[in-house]
């Protein structure tokens, strides 16, 4: 009954986080089983989180990031990187995203931020539109998989996850979906006989390769100090905070400052310098320093504006959190989960064909759910099923992550199809039919990374 009063009221045109709350209250009430009042406890019992904490802060960071000037000298950079390829802006466009992902977080903000600066630029060089807003919407699903990424933060709230570990878990898996794409984008570039888009210059590429090698140097040396050297870790931090800024300076680089985010982040979790939750302030505190004091392209104007817009999103997310907390806590009082998980294992036991299963549940639940709703209401339901046939959490949370983010392309609830729509001016089946071909790099991807586990688990294991 529960379940169909929630599909009644969806296919209604009530809001996902209405529908989930609306169909627990209403159930209920009918039953008079428990209090109504219970709602509004287990709502706000379910947002009492302290890794929630984090969802506003990488919220936050990512809207002072993406309106701070950062998306043009990322473009620059990676324009300079791989813009020389046959193909290149397609290629510029996935790097872009990789680079982006480490700041945003989200698709959304991935293809509204970097996406318009991309398809514009791809229009003007003689690019289909179809091919534009195609490779931008693939390269999008890269913003939760590379950290920070905020559905892995409600993923690992409700699983009982290290975040820690689940941000490590996405780096290798990031990797390899960018080079699938950039091979597409290499078939597609010798299919239609495509050049490349700028001159290749040996000082701009010798540069953005100075530019990368900083970026990964930069912590080599620190960790070398700090273990080796046994240099006090804070001291050590600042001296290599002053030094880095120092050569920024000098060497009036495009995307270094920027590009360190995810490697602050990640370095200062590993190390124990800081949670997920207290990096997630570390993310605002970073962006704020470049935006204001370094490139000087925030305004306390636009400040207020991109936290005004914060306060939005994070209501809209942490109500959806609080809405499937009551929602998915009535599944398991009236024996829902209890009766798919025993419903799954009597089918099978075979973790292969449950992470088929699971795979296909959740390609179609991402069509229809928005990913933060979409998880909190099959954590309660896979997870279970997941601790008894042995399949590990971590590689569970990026699977469930990565077909969520699929499910953004698709009508009828895909964000990233609707925002890409709106900023190339294409209709809506238009741009449905221009992702369709790039779901083959990102349905591979799925089926690597869902079946070799080893490539998504080999680096958390080496930190924790």
């Amino acid at each position: 009954m529960l379940k169909l009063l929630f599909l009644l009221l969806m296919t209604g045109g009530v809001p996902v986080a209405v529908a989930m709350a609306g169909a627990s209250l209403v159930y209920i009430l009918i039953t008079g089983n428990v209090p109504p009042y219970v709602v509004v406890h287990r709502m706000v019992s379910g947002v009492d989180s302290f890794p929630l904490l984090a969802v506003p802060f990488f919220i936050l960071a990512g809207n002072l990031m993406n309106n701070a000037g950062i998306t043009n000298r990322i473009y620059a950079y990676a324009l300079a990187l791989v813009g020389w390829f046959k193909g290149g802006l397609g290629h510029v466009n996935v790097v872009g995203s990789v680079v982006f992902a480490g700041m945003s977080g989200t698709a959304i903000a991935d293809a509204a931020g970097l996406g318009t600066i991309e398809i514009k630029a791809m229009k003007d060089h003689g690019y289909s539109s179809e091919f534009a807003v195609g490779v931008t919407a693939a390269s999008a699903t890269l913003g939760p998989i590379i950290p920070p990424s905020l559905p892995f933060v409600i993923y690992g709230m409700m699983a009982n996850v290290s975040v820690g570990a689940l941000f490590l878990a996405g780096i290798l898996p990031g990797i390899i979906m960018a080079l699938l794409m950039m091979l597409t984008v290499a078939y597609f570039a010798h299919r239609n006989g495509w050049g490349s888009d700028i001159r290749f210059s040996g000082s701009r590429f010798a540069k953005a390769i100075v530019e990368t090698l900083v970026v990964a140097a930069w912590p080599i040396a620190l960790w070398l100090l700090i273990t080796k050297a046994g240099t006090q870790p804070q001291l050590t931090v600042l001296i290599g905070l002053v030094v880095l800024f120092a050569s920024d300076r000098i060497f009036r680089f495009q995307a270094v400052l920027p590009i360190m985010t995810p490697v602050l982040l990640i370095g200062g979790m590993t190390t124990g310098l800081f949670t997920p939750t207290e990096g997630a302030i570390a993310a605002c505190v970073w962006a704020l320093v470049l935006g204001f004091a370094w490139y000087r392209t925030l305004t306390l104007r636009g400040l207020l504006k991109i936290c005004l817009d914060t306060v939005e999103t994070t209501a809209t997310v942490l109500f959806i959190v609080a809405a499937a907390s009551i929602f998915g806590w009535m599944l398991t009082a009236t024996g829902v989960t209890a009766a798919i998980s025993a419903w799954v294992l009597g089918f099978t036991r075979e973790p292969w064909v449950f992470l088929l299963m699971a795979n296909l549940l959740m390609l179609f639940v991402g069509c229809f759910l928005e990913p933060t709703a979409a998880i909190t209401i099959l954590v309660p339901i896979l997870v279970p099923i997941c601790q008894q046939l042995g399949v590990d959490l971590v590689h569970f949370g990026l699977i469930m992550v990565l077909n969520l983010m699929i499910g953004l392309l698709h009508p009828p609830m895909g964000m990233v199809l609707f925002v890409l729509a709106r900023v190339a001016k294409l209709s809506v089946e238009r741009t449905t039919m221009a992702i369709l071909p790039w779901l083959v790099p990102l349905l591979l991807s799925l089926a690597v990374l869902t079946y070799v586990p080893q490539l998504v688990l080999w680096l958390p294991r080496q930190v924790y």
